[in-house]
C-alpha cells in the first residue's frame, strides 16, 4: 500500500480539526441566537406564581385625617374595586373601580381610577405594598402601615354552591311554593350570595383564624312569599353565625362552636 507523505498527513489532520471546530462554533452560535432574552421563558414572578386574586385590607396613613381604611379587590379580568374610608373626617367613604396593569417584570400593578389618578402596588405573598409615586417601597417608621393584607381563603368553602338542609336543628325540606335555599362564597371578591327560600341576598364576608367567619350587612330583593318565617330565620343566622365547619360535604354555620344554626349540603360533590 502506498504511504502518504508526513506533511500531507499533517495537512489533512489540521483541515479536519479546523472543520470540526468551525462547525461546533457555528452550532453554538446558532443556539445562542435562539436563546435571546426575548425568547427565553419568563422566570416565576408575582403575576405567574402567586395566587394574587382577592381582597386586600389595611389602614394607611392620611395627611389630613386620622387614617384611611383601605380595601382593594383585584379581579382575574384585570379590573379592581377600591374602597377608602377616611377616619376622623366625617367617616367619608370613597369607592371607585377601574383597570390595573402589571409591569414588565410581573411584580407590580398600577391601578388607574375613574378620576384619572394612578397608584402603584408591589404584589407579594398575600400582601400589597403601597408604593410611592416613583414606584419604590416606602421606608421608615411608618413602612408597616403601607401594606394591605390579603383576606384568608378556604378552598373547602369558597366557589361552591351550598344547599340548605337544616335550620336551627330542624331538617329543611323545600315546599312547592318555596325557592331553593342556598349560599355561595366568592373567593375572588369576598362576597356571599344566594337565596333564602324567597329572596336573593348578597353581601361581603371575611374569613378569620380558626374557621371563623364574619358576615357583613346583607342586602336582598323584596319579593313577598307565603312563608316569610323561613326567610327571616335564614337571614338572622347570617347575622349571628361567627364560625363554620366543613365535613364530608356538609357546611355548618355556628355560633360560638355550639349547636349548628344551619346546615348546607355541597352540590355535585364527588
Amino acid at each position: 500500500m502506498r504511504k502518504l507523505h508526513p506533511i500531507l498527513v499533517l495537512a489533512v489532520l489540521m483541515t479536519t480539526v479546523f472543520s470540526c471546530t468551525s462547525n461546533k462554533e457555528i452550532h453554538e452560535t446558532d443556539i445562542m441566537e435562539e436563546l435571546t432574552p426575548s425568547n427565553l421563558p419568563l422566570a416565576d414572578n408575582s403575576m405567574s406564581s402567586l395566587d394574587w386574586k382577592g381582597v386586600y385590607k389595611g389602614v394607611t396613613p392620611c395627611a389630613d385625617c386620622e387614617e384611611i381604611e383601605t380595601t382593594i379587590t383585584l379581579k382575574s379580568d384585570g379590573t379592581f374595586k377600591r374602597t377608602l374610608k377616611y377616619l376622623g373626617k366625617d367617616e367619608n367613604i370613597f369607592v371607585d373601580e377601574g383597570d390595573f396593569k402589571w409591569n414588565d417584570e410581573g411584580s407590580k400593578v398600577t391601578l388607574s381610577g375613574e378620576d384619572g389618578t394612578v397608584q402603584m402596588y408591589q404584589v407579594g405573598e398575600n400582601v400589597l405594598f403601597h408604593l410611592d409615586q416613583d414606584g419604590n417601597r416606602i421606608t421608615g417608621d411608618l413602612a408597616n402601615m403601607y401594606r394591605l393584607e390579603k383576606n384568608p381563603t378556604d378552598f373547602r368553602l369558597e366557589d361552591k354552591k351550598w344547599v340548605l338542609i337544616e335550620l336551627n336543628g330542624n331538617p329543611f325540606e323545600k315546599k312547592d311554593d318555596q325557592k331553593e335555599g342556598f349560599i355561595m362564597f366568592n373567593m375572588e371578591t369576598g362576597t356571599f350570595s344566594g337565596n333564602n327560600t324567597c329572596n336573593n341576598f348578597f353581601g361581603q364576608y371575611e374569613l378569620l383564624e380558626g374557621d371563623g367567619i364574619k358576615f357583613g350587612p346583607a342586602g336582598s330583593t323584596l319579593m313577598a312569599c307565603p312563608d316569610m318565617e323561613t326567610e327571616k330565620t335564614f337571614m338572622e343566622i347570617l347575622k349571628t353565625a361567627d364560625n363554620y365547619t366543613v365535613v364530608d360535604g356538609i357546611l355548618s354555620l355556628n355560633r360560638a362552636k355550639t349547636v349548628p344554626l344551619a346546615k348546607f349540603e355541597l352540590v355535585n360533590k364527588n
